[in-house]
């Protein structure tokens, strides 16, 4: 098939490149001519593990192309995805202008039959939006789908390749929509994945309710954690004995610094103010937020208890492993370290911070306020004490040794329960976790 996907970013480049992989030609479009000629030579804006490949892979075999020009790539292909930003509004809200802007675009483009598809995360009742914009601008015959994405950042092309379910929303009695769909994903769902059917309405809003109820797992759990610390339990011990009960299962009960990253946070509020704009107050999901924004700060509560108050903080140095908001990225949008670091600046503290994918995010957000280190054994120089802020592997198993030579002192502050804390009372560590 000829698909055209507007929009580089994240979702856009995994949704063309996987597409290109299994043999459809896709022309992935972009206003930023700058962007278009970096990915057009094979180089990735983003960290994303497996994506380079892909991409360059099918960049040689021309079956994936790099443009700006959208009403060439709209005329080429019968299916043209909408995958740009829905930057969060300051009322929470997702702005859809730029959704609006190419749905426009893309009316004034088309030549013939279209399939229109909304994979950007956008609010209950987009999809007639859109129609309505496209409408305005065409004669032509045309669907508008609804076909949100389910992609974990640092397992996006698992994500996509694998799926567990692809979510297609259609108006009733849209049958040929339906059948370029189904056509579309069939190499993907020949496992037994479904493709589940079903209106527009009802397809927007789950993607929102799958990132809203795991986000209030995350709170929950860090709920839990805290709890422990009060009556003497280990959170550990707990979320395994739940995890076992197959009617919850045991995955997003770890506990730790709290959520962040581009969908969780902003989904959140989206679905919130949704909510709220209809007149129904979601206290759960307010709840959660609130949670959220307070477990950002737990290691830094912990530190001040630790150094005796926070003018006990001032002017020591504090060693953070690990910026992104998860492993396996770079991004740091949301991310529990932003609001760590920006705390113990507040407060006086000097901050060294090492992360394997993160550092040039780090510095266009902090610049010269924090010692951004190239290697994770150089943040701990001089430190007063470590922060674990994200779980990567090169922080399962360090040279515990070396560590307490570097530091000034041997404090650890883990903020993802990666290490045992007999382990590190054995080793001679002041350590501290989270509802251990």
């Amino acid at each position: 098939m000829r698909i055209a996907v507007v929009g580089t970013g994240y979702v856009g480049l995994v949704l063309g490149a996987c597409l290109a992989e299994n043999g459809n030609t896709v022309a992935c479009v972009d206003k930023d001519a700058s962007k278009v000629a970096t990915l057009g030579a094979g180089k990735m804006p983003i960290y994303e593990p497996g994506l380079e490949e892909i991409v360059r892979r099918n960049v040689v075999e021309e079956r994936l192309s790099f443009t700006t020009e959208l009403e060439a790539s709209v005329k080429a292909s019968t299916i043209v995805f909408i995958a740009v930003g829905t930057p969060q509004g300051e009322d929470g809200a997702a702005d859809l202008r730029h959704v609006l802007d190419v749905a426009r675009s893309v009316g004034r483009a088309m030549d013939k039959y279209t399939v229109v598809v909304d994979k950007s995360t956008v609010p209950v009742g987009t999809a007639k939006e859109v129609h309505k914009a496209i409408a305005a601008e065409t004669s032509q015959p045309f669907s508008v789908v609804s076909n949100p994405e389910f992609l974990k950042q640092g397992a996006a092309v698992d994500d996509f390749m694998k799926p567990d379910r692809v979510v297609v929303g259609v108006e009733p009695g849209d049958t040929r929509a339906e059948r370029a769909m189904r056509e579309l994903y069939a190499p993907f769902t020949r496992t037994g994945a479904p493709v589940m059917l079903m209106d527009t309405a009802s397809a927007e809003l789950c993607k929102y309710a799958a990132n809203s109820i795991l986000a209030t797992r995350i709170s929950f759990m860090n709920e839990i954690a805290n709890m422990c610390e009060l009556v003497g339990a280990d959170v550990d011990q707990v979320r395994r004995a739940i995890g076992a009960d197959v009617r919850i299962g045991k995955s997003f009960l770890f506990p730790g610094v709290g959520y962040g990253g581009s969908c969780f946070p902003k989904d959140v509020k989206a679905i919130l103010k949704s909510a709220g704009d209809r007149g129904y107050d979601f206290k759960i999901l307010r709840a959660v937020e609130a949670v959220n924004d307070r477990q950002k700060l737990r290691l830094v509560d912990k530190m001040i208890d630790h150094f005796n108050g926070e003018k006990g903080v001032a002017g020591r140095t504090i060693a953070l492993w690990g910026l992104a908001f998860k492993p396996r990225t770079d991004d740091m949008r949301e991310a529990p370290a932003i609001v760590i670091i920006e705390r113990l600046l507040s407060l006086g503290a000097k901050v060294r911070a090492y992360d394997p994918e993160a550092d040039d995010t780090a510095r266009r957000i902090f610049g010269d306020r924090i010692t951004i280190c190239e290697k994770s054994y150089e943040a701990l120089d001089g430190a007063d004490a470590l922060a674990l802020v994200t779980e990567w592997n090169t922080f399962r198993e360090p040279d515990f040794e070396k560590m307490k030579r570097l530091m000034r002192a041997p404090v650890v502050f883990d903020g993802r329960n990666v290490y045992s804390p007999e382990q590190m009372r054995n080793l001679g560590f002041t350590y501290f976790s989270i509802g251990r």
